[in-house]
């Protein structure tokens, strides 16, 4: 088996909320046996699990947590120094019953591909797709990402994309995967569409796979909501700060090992 099978599994043993919530189940259990600081430890864990459950504190990790990057801009993307676009997958919908079970990009794809086709319309630079099928999703997906970003660009925006690369399975593989497949029609100089908050890694396996990268960030990490409510609890904030959190973990790890 491929060690990177292991990735989710660590990731979500590493990750909120399954972390703090071992945690509280240690204090828990340290407590039943009376050792002295289970209660305490549980009732941080289960803080730390509310805190990272808000909105707010998804937003103040993305802004002091990660390297920032700005929006890019169509200007920027004309001034003949960019040679292509480069959009990262991010997971399919592997069966979608409202389209008669065809696969469907996921939200963060959708508005990743929505968002490079945007930029190309307005500097006319060819696009590049690159996404297979994730870890996580072995054994579920049957299509790889770039297959069903293909089709959706073509079907719903008119929309060719010049190549794809349907090969790959995380962030490292999509920029050594599609390296060749640019390179050798003499394309380095790129514009990288990918989530704010995936920026920073995506730019360092990008730059050591040989291209001149200009990041083109979209889904910021913003609040949405009221001061109040952006301090309460909710999935959204939950899945937010796991974003942050996930990116961090893998910068951290990649300054021991490759990527």
């Amino acid at each position: 088996m491929e060690l990177g099978f292991l990735k989710p599994l660590l990731t979500s043993l590493a990750m909120p909320p399954l972390a703090p919530l071992l945690l509280a189940l240690l204090g828990v259990l340290l407590a039943w046996r009376r050792q002295r600081g289970g209660l305490a430890l549980a009732a941080l864990s289960l803080a730390a699990l509310w805190l990272l459950s808000c909105h707010g504190t998804a937003v103040w990790l993305a802004r002091h947590a990660l390297p920032q990057f700005e929006a890019a801009t169509a200007a920027q993307l004309k001034t003949g120094q960019i040679q292509a676009i480069v959009i990262l997958g991010g997971s399919v919908l592997p069966d979608a019953p409202e389209y008669g079970g065809a696969p469907q990009p996921s939200a963060v794809t959708a508005a990743r591909l929505r968002y490079g086709i945007w930029l190309a319309r307005r500097s006319s630079l060819p696009v590049a797709f690159s996404g297979g099928i994730g870890w996580a999703a072995d054994g579920l997906q049957a299509v790889s990402e770039a297959e069903v970003a293909a089709r959706v660009a073509q079907q719903d925006f008119g929309f060719a994309l010049r190549w794809s690369e349907a090969v790959s399975r995380d962030t490292s593989s999509n920029a050594r995967l599609v390296a060749p497949v640019l390179m050798r029609e003499g394309v380095q100089r790129i514009a990288l569409v990918t989530d704010a908050w995936h920026m920073p890694r995506s730019v360092a396996a990008f730059e050591r796979a040989g291209f001149v990268v200009t990041p083109a960030p979209m889904g910021f990490t913003r609040p949405v909501e009221s001061r109040l409510l952006q301090w309460l609890p909710s999935a959204q904030g939950l899945l937010a700060s796991r974003q942050v959190l996930r990116e961090c973990l893998g910068l951290a790890v990649g300054q021991f090992t490759p990527m």
